[in-house]
């Protein structure tokens, strides 16, 4: 649809709302799971031990985090959807785990009369599910914001941070409760300094394996891929729980030979995600360029992360923050354009012509916005 043939007239779609039916109960149901979850915690470590933890906790949560939001660089999720995430970790899962492994450990000491394996055949199985989840849920409600494999990472990370804050919080309080410090110090090295990342990279398995579901129509793909992931995180996390619980030589051992390893595929698999999204952009940008919205140089470098980097930078050097803003919303919308192209040439989207025209006309605000703070703009050409 060229640039020039649309009516000032035309009927304008009304923007796309979020829903807010569903906004009041979430945060009730968030709320009070996280109530009881501390409660929990409390009961056991006392409030002494838990006040301090939850401190003590949120020490790798923040450069966790930061880390899992630099690789949605190109089109970075709604914050409320990253807080539902997080939430829902901290909140829901770990209740559930709590009551869930006491539930099958006082079973298991009926049955047979031996809990010792239950951190490890139980509570990955109960745990990965929980916060497997949370990612799902996201998918099933907000189909339009997950496009694949960077979004399920990048969600079913934020639901790991957010179990194993609530976690961590447990084992910290259980440590402080010792009056040993030495113990409290080996606790918040291993758990907070050693494997801040182990439950979001469990969690992560079962994202990728709903961002691959997300980009297809097969039926055996759409259910494999999560049940396949779901599998390698129950596995990863067994092998952790049993690490852990061999003594300091076989952790070591097994944190280098297993866990790096398995670590270092799971950037590359994230890295190899963006690469991929950062070629999609560049392919489906070029309609929009053909028909007038964007010129050849704005889609080189929207198709381009250090492009789009910098075009951030000199924007903020030349215009400050509003200017730096613009060109944001400007890079994001235009993804939104790409993403969405994506969705419907593989038939997994039901989004119509209306919305996609709508995204154009906010593109072009956007585009207006900014040529009017920068107007040499583009600043910067993809190298």
């Amino acid at each position: 649809m060229p640039a020039q043939q649309v009516s000032a007239a035309a009927p304008r779609p009304s923007p796309a709302r979020r829903p807010r039916s569903l906004l009041v109960p979430t945060v009730f149901v968030l709320l009070v799971c996280g109530v009881l979850s501390f409660t929990a915690v409390a009961m056991e470590v006392g409030l002494s031990g838990a006040l301090p933890a939850l401190a003590l906790a949120a020490v790798p949560v923040g450069p966790v985090l930061a880390t899992v939001c630099w690789l949605d660089r190109h089109e970075a999720e709604p914050p409320h959807l990253l807080a539902f995430a997080f939430g829902w970790g901290a909140c829901v899962a770990s209740l559930g785990a709590l009551v869930l492994n006491s539930a099958s450990s006082r079973l298991l000491d009926r049955a047979v009369g031996d809990v010792t394996n239950t951190s490890v055949l139980v509570a990955p199985v109960v745990e990965e599910v929980l916060k497997g989840l949370g990612v799902l849920l996201l998918l099933l409600r907000q189909r339009r914001q997950f496009d694949g494999v960077v979004d399920g990472i990048v969600y079913a990370a934020f639901v790991g941070v957010g179990f194993a804050y609530l976690e961590n919080v447990l084992y910290l309080g259980r440590a402080l409760g010792d009056d040993q410090p030495a113990s409290l110090v080996v606790v918040f090295v291993l758990r907070c300094l050693v494997s801040p990342f182990a439950h979001p990279l469990f969690t992560m398995a079962v994202g990728v394996g709903l961002g691959l579901a997300a980009r297809h129509r097969s039926p055996l793909r759409r259910v494999g891929a999560p049940v396949a992931g779901l599998v390698v995180a129950v596995v990863l996390h067994a092998l952790w729980n049993a690490s852990a619980g061999a003594g300091a030589g076989t952790f070591v051992e097994l944190f280098l030979l297993l866990q790096v390893p398995v670590f270092a595929a799971a950037v590359a698999v994230a890295l190899a995600a963006r690469v991929r999204e950062t070629r999609l952009v560049a392919r489906h940008l070029q309609v929009y360029v053909r028909t007038g919205w964007l010129a050849e140089a704005e889609a080189e470098q929207l198709a381009s992360a250090s492009g789009r980097r910098r075009a951030r930078a000199l924007a903020a050097a030349r215009g400050g923050r509003p200017a730096a803003r613009a060109v944001r919303d400007f890079q994001e919308t235009a993804t939104q354009l790409a993403f969405r192209r994506d969705r419907m040439r593989r038939g997994t989207s039901e989004s119509t012509p209306e919305e996609e025209l709508e995204l154009l006309r906010r593109l072009s605000g956007e585009r207006a916005r900014v040529v009017g703070l920068l107007p040499h703009w583009p600043p910067v050409a993809a190298r």
